[in-house]
């Protein structure tokens, strides 16, 4: 048979694009089986694209990002537009000064690691600098005739990149409080003195990050890119070659500066940091490397902050694999303090990608599976406070021993991203921090989908491809009636993580009518559930198994909604947080042999 024609809904991530406020069942066709979808934070979350990429949501924090006459002001320039750019179209500018020291600026109030882009080609003089008004004055020249920089300014970092014919990309990264762009025309010596010259420019960017991303146009509000606030993600995590649709709970990054390790504390003996050393798992180059090269003494990055007495956080990291076996390692530990102090130190080994609990002093640290990210390992690894402490330093490690068990004083060189601290008993997708804050990405909320007509609440089968993570909360999807608050007509397929067991639950008129479940090993696991109900014929299936029956139960009166976020509609319900490959239902009863084969 064909499932796909016999099915009224189906729920496919495959072949979709992440877009806002929707996510889009392939039946029925018109609309009523998509998905509203909402997340409602700040650009904090991220999904794994079909390249294997980490992809963030971005933004060009700059207006008018192109149109130098209009949210712009100069000091001694003239703009003329209509100039022949470096994406072959007429969108470039001329930049003419006619003071000496003339510039092109907006004005913003921003801060945070940040990022200040532009195009621009050599004309009658050969220069430009990036100036930026801060705290402290952020500045960087570069030169438009032979491609290099001129002089260092103070800055993070400083790229100048050939587009070709002439062009370039002139990027500065920073971490300040900004309140003004400019933009100088100058020579190719770097000479801002002269009150004659011109200079092409185009395509203004201002983002968060270390790095000059994909250029986004913007006009009389900000451009926006990539993973937005209300996006669905579609996640190709650990080399999937199909997409899942990735729902998760709110979570709060308490790393400040996750990709900027320089912004951390780096007291006492710190080791050496380069940013923007390598291409990272976003794939582009704004990884860190972190080098011990003296081993006089231990060399560590760490921040801190308040926590609640005997609270659970879980560590991660994305570490680059070694190409070769290696001698040393790198690590990262838990360090609670405030009351008895307490401690846990981790090694990893960035060629096998395996990770080694070395020592603790009263803390047990559960290791997560290594997740294989192409050219990156990501670490993890969750540990409880046992006592009275009342702050956690998270901290990465720049050396250990040759053995990965103890802590000596070694030399180390590796390359590291995105580290992450946050509390809960398992790693979240990463959420990037620039501040020196936390930042926290809500709940992802996915329900919604079809109405009376698209379900026969007499007979059918619901059938769903899932996983989640282990952690002692009840995560299910729900066929129900769209009231809130009600359990008149309910069928809740999930996981019921506390006592392990993956199950199918039924009401009617606000009684249970069926409880079928499985012991699961394994919540990570993707499995293939269905449930067949008809009135005293209610039948469980998982992984091509039936395992549960119910001959006594009452048919439903009303399904009108399917919905991952059970718990907006029935108090103490618990939405789905995990990962979905497929949903279908049925409208016509389904036999034992066809369910078998649909969930094998």
């Amino acid at each position: 048979m064909s499932f796909f024609d016999d099915a009224s809904l189906v729920f496919l991530p495959s072949g979709q694009a992440g877009k806002d406020g929707k996510a889009y069942s392939m039946k029925p066709t018109n609309g009523d089986g998509d998905f509203t979808f909402s997340r409602g934070s700040n650009l904090t979350a991220t999904r794994v694209d079909s390249n294997g990429l980490i992809e963030k949501g971005r933004e060009n924090l700059l207006l008018q990002s192109n149109q130098f006459d209009t949210t712009w002001a100069n000091s001694g320039t003239n703009e003329t537009s209509g100039q022949s750019g470096y994406d072959g179209s007429s969108d470039a500018w001329l930049l003419t000064k006619n003071v000496s020291d003339g510039y092109i600026y907006q004005n913003i109030s921003q801060s945070g690691v940040q990022c200040v882009s532009v195009y621009a080609k050599a004309n009658a003089i050969g220069g430009i600098q990036i100036y930026v008004n801060a705290g402290t004055t952020r500045e960087q020249s570069f030169n438009l005739t032979n491609g290099t920089l001129i002089g260092s300014g103070n800055n993070i970092d400083a790229k100048i990149e050939s587009v070709g014919n002439g062009w370039y990309r002139c990027s500065m990264a920073l971490s300040d409080a900004i309140t003004r762009v400019r933009f100088y025309p100058m020579t190719s010596a770097g000479d801002k003195s002269g009150t004659s010259g011109s200079i092409y420019i185009q395509d203004a960017q201002l983002e968060q990050g270390l790095v000059a991303t994909e250029y986004i146009e913007s006009g009389a509000t900000t451009g926006l890119a990539g993973i937005l606030e209300d996006s669905p993600r579609f996640d190709y995590s650990g080399g999937a070659s199909c997409p899942s649709l990735l729902l998760e709970g709110s979570r709060t990054q308490l790393i400040p500066y996750t990709e900027y390790l320089s912004g951390l504390s780096l007291s006492g003996n710190p080791p050496t940091i380069t940013q923007n050393y390598a291409v990272s798992p976003e794939g582009v180059q704004n990884a860190v490397r972190i080098q011990d090269t003296d081993a006089t003494n231990y060399k560590i990055m760490q921040t801190q902050f308040s926590v609640t007495a005997g609270s659970t956080y879980t560590i991660s990291v994305y570490v680059k694999k070694a190409s070769s076996p290696i001698s040393t390692y790198g690590g990262f530990y838990f360090d609670f303090d405030g009351g008895t102090r307490k401690t846990s130190n981790l090694i990893f080994d960035e060629y096998n990608g395996t990770l080694v609990n070395a020592s603790g002093n009263a803390i047990t640290s559960v290791i997560h599976p290594v997740i294989d990210e192409g050219d990156y390992w990501r670490f993890s690894a969750t540990a409880t406070d046992t006592g009275s402490n009342t702050l956690l330093r998270p901290t990465l490690r720049a050396g250990a021993s040759a053995n990965g068990t103890t802590l000596n004083l070694v030399t180390k060189d590796y390359t590291a991203y995105g580290f992450q601290c946050e509390q809960g008993s398992y790693p979240t997708s990463y959420i990037p921090n620039h501040s020196g804050g936390s930042v926290t990405r809500d709940a992802d909320v996915c329900e919604g989908a079809g109405d009376s007509s698209t379900f026969n609440a007499d007979e059918g089968v619901f059938y769903a491809e899932i996983s989640t993570n282990t952690d002692d909360t009840d995560k299910a999807i729900s066929l129900n009636n769209a009231v809130s608050g009600s359990l008149n007509n309910r069928l809740w397929m999930g996981y019921s993580t506390s006592n392990k067991r993956i199950y199918a639950l039924g009401y009617v008129n606000n009684s249970l009518q069926f409880a079928l479940s499985k012991l699961m090993t394994d919540e990570s696991f993707f499995v293939k559930i269905a449930c067949r109900y008809k009135r005293n014929d209610i039948a469980f299936f998982v992984n091509g198994v039936k395992v549960g029956t119910d001959t006594t139960a009452l048919n439903f009166t009303e399904l009108s909604s399917l919905d991952f976020n059970i718990g907006t509609a029935v108090s103490g319900a618990s939405p789905f947080y995990g990962n979905v490959k497929q949903v279908l239902v049925f409208n016509s009863y389904l036999s034992d042999s066809e369910i078998i084969t649909l969930t094998s």
